[in-house]
């Protein structure tokens, strides 16, 4: 997430704030890595760029010798977590590059998330093989926010493991004759789950 991003999403926030009272804001940088506190009487959010604190919580391996994609020292891994009351939005994420090939990186990480389960590919929203869904129901149409394309005319393919609410995702695009990948650790709301609706029809 770039420093203009967490920049809009605290403003964002930050405007609830003054519209409500005992709001309150905590910022510490320290040196590219930036975190970030708002608490109100509501709940309250947090965003941290600590890109080793990203991945260790991240909950999938990285790469060997993969690098992490940075521009204009903005951080390439970004930690926001949002709660308000039962609400609940936890976003966890890193982008990397590597020489290797999009297959390799893809075969790498479908035996790294076997851990939470069955793995599904997805090409176009569309999965590739079996399975065509996990166990708890996340499939390759599940959720539009779980896409994270960082090239759709080069995407290789999107890894998916978890549930519609607890997903882990590996999207994996063409980069010259290498790979540049997003990891990503997604907690959704239940309600925000676009096949909640198309499963009880």
């Amino acid at each position: 997430m770039t420093n203009a991003n967490t920049t809009l999403l605290c403003a964002m926030t930050l405007v609830t704030c003054i519209l409500t009272t005992a709001c309150r804001v905590e910022s510490h940088k320290d040196g590219n890595d930036d975190n970030v506190k708002i608490a109100t009487p509501f709940g309250g959010m947090s965003v941290k760029t600590n890109n080793s604190v990203v991945q260790s919580n991240v909950g999938l391996s990285l790469y060997p010798n993969a690098s992490l994609v940075t521009k204009d020292k903005d951080n390439g891994a970004a930690d926001v977590s949002m709660n308000f009351g039962s609400f609940h939005l936890g976003v966890k994420a890193l982008s990397y590059r590597t020489s290797d090939s999009p297959e390799k990186v893809l075969a790498f990480y479908r035996k790294d998330m076997a851990r939470y389960g069955a793995v599904v590919l997805c090409k176009d929203n569309q999965a590739v093989g079996a399975p065509q869904r996990t166990q708890d129901g996340l499939s390759c149409s599940s959720d539009s926010q779980g896409s994270v394309h960082t090239d759709e005319s080069g995407n290789a393919g999107e890894l998916k493991a978890g549930s519609k609410q607890h997903q882990h995702i590996v999207s994996v695009d063409r980069e010259g004759s290498g790979s540049k990948f997003g990891l990503v650790a997604l907690d959704l709301p239940g309600h925000i789950s676009k096949d909640d609706e198309t499963d009880k029809q």
